[in-house]
């Protein structure tokens, strides 16, 4: 007698393997960056863009920061497997208990700067000047400045992306991001200067991929699933900038 399979097992048993498939190539894995979307975070919604995080087996939600925003701790707290900041912030937080590494970073040197009205020479002449810092400041760069600039006495505004405060005072520090603010603040027609604290010794990475050491221990092929496709979406970004240059 043959063996004869109906129609609707034949269904049930295809059903139950793309169903298995589905599940594996759909891990979910969540992505909070430092800030609402921004030039420099391109790579990260390429790869989205372009699929390589769902052909890596990867359903990626990326989330996005923003002010007043701790996103080291959101993802202490499990709103994250990962986050976009330096390896300052994961050193800091390390010390306050939070177990969290770099795997990854995007550029060799911080793109943090500071702003100023006047040319100084050296960050010691800013120490009497006020400055607008937002909440991941205090766990990235901040406390590095104090330190190692001689700016542990210097007073401190909280900065809400908005650059009109520091065009209407001579006397604010406006902290910023080499690939953002200065845009911004030149908008506002005044004379201004950028200062990259990597210039003055500030040493860590720029928008470094960091993840809670316990994600790392449980899911260590996604978290590299993440960061190979990441850089992938990265080179097809710039790979895409430099066809247009050679366009023009």
């Amino acid at each position: 007698m043959k063996n004869m399979r109906t129609p609707a097992y034949t269904m049930l048993t295809l059903a139950t393997i793309a169903t298995s498939a589905s599940c594996l190539a759909a891990e979910k894995f969540t992505f909070l960056t430092n800030w609402y979307a921004q030039a420099e975070h391109g790579g990260f919604y390429q790869a989205q863009a372009k699929g390589l995080y769902k052909n890596a087996g990867l359903d990626v939600d990326i989330k996005m920061g923003g002010p007043q925003i701790n996103v080291m701790q959101l993802m202490a707290a499990g709103q994250a497997d990962c986050t976009l900041g330096d390896n300052g912030q994961a050193l800091e937080t390390w010390q306050a208990g939070v177990h969290a590494v770099t795997v990854a970073t995007v550029f060799q040197h911080s793109p943090t700067v500071f702003i100023t009205h006047d040319k100084v020479d050296n960050p010691a002449q800013l120490k009497d000047k006020t400055f607008l810092l937002a909440t991941e400041a205090y766990t990235s760069f901040w406390p590095w400045a104090k330190s190692e600039l001689g700016l542990g006495s210097t007073k401190v505004r909280p900065y809400t992306f908005n650059v009109q405060p520091f065009l209407a005072d001579k006397n604010l520090v406006q902290q910023g991001y080499v690939t953002s603010e200065p845009f911004s603040v030149a908008k506002g027609g005044q004379p201004f200067y950028v200062y990259p604290l990597s210039d003055w010794g500030y040493p860590p990475y720029g928008n470094s991929i960091i993840c809670m050491t316990d994600t790392i221990k449980k899911r260590p092929a996604a978290v590299a699933a993440f960061v190979k496709a990441s850089d992938g979406g990265l080179e097809k970004l710039s790979s895409g900038s430099r066809r247009r240059e050679c366009a023009d």
